[in-house]
């Protein structure tokens, strides 16, 4: 299972330390280049900076939330094969709704398994083009 053109990158965009060591734990065994910011208002720029193939993006942020930054990255053109899959504590219906509307490749709530998680990442990256 190669990996064209060296490894995905991901930015992790959470501020509860527990739930970002497990993802730090999870995408390190999966061989995953990744980075991690615990403050919504710093993403944005992260991501414009980094170019990540895929932004795990909670909800519920510091300064800025999940949704502002989702729909950030969807009205940046350059950044259109960036995929997003939002985190959420909540996870109801209305909450996955306005999710994929705003343009989240992918919706997971929080208590999650690491491999489910796992699988719904591989499958936004087996998806990317590029």
């Amino acid at each position: 299972m190669g990996v064209e053109g060296g490894k995905k990158r991901i930015l992790v965009v959470e501020d509860e330390d527990n739930i970002a060591i497990a993802l730090d734990y999870l995408l390190t065994r999966e061989g995953y280049d990744h980075d991690r910011i615990a403050n919504g208002g710093e993403a944005l720029a992260r991501i414009r900076g980094t170019h990540p193939d895929l932004v795990l993006l909670d909800v519920m942020l510091p300064e800025v939330s999940g949704y502002e930054i989702c729909q950030g990255v969807r009205l940046d053109p350059a950044l259109a094969d960036v995929k997003i899959l939002m985190m959420t504590a909540r996870g109801s219906a209305i909450e996955r709704r306005k999710g994929l509307a705003l343009g989240a490749d992918g919706f997971i709530s929080k208590p999650f398994e690491l491999k489910e998680l796992r699988e719904e990442v591989r499958k936004l990256l087996s998806g990317a083009t590029g």
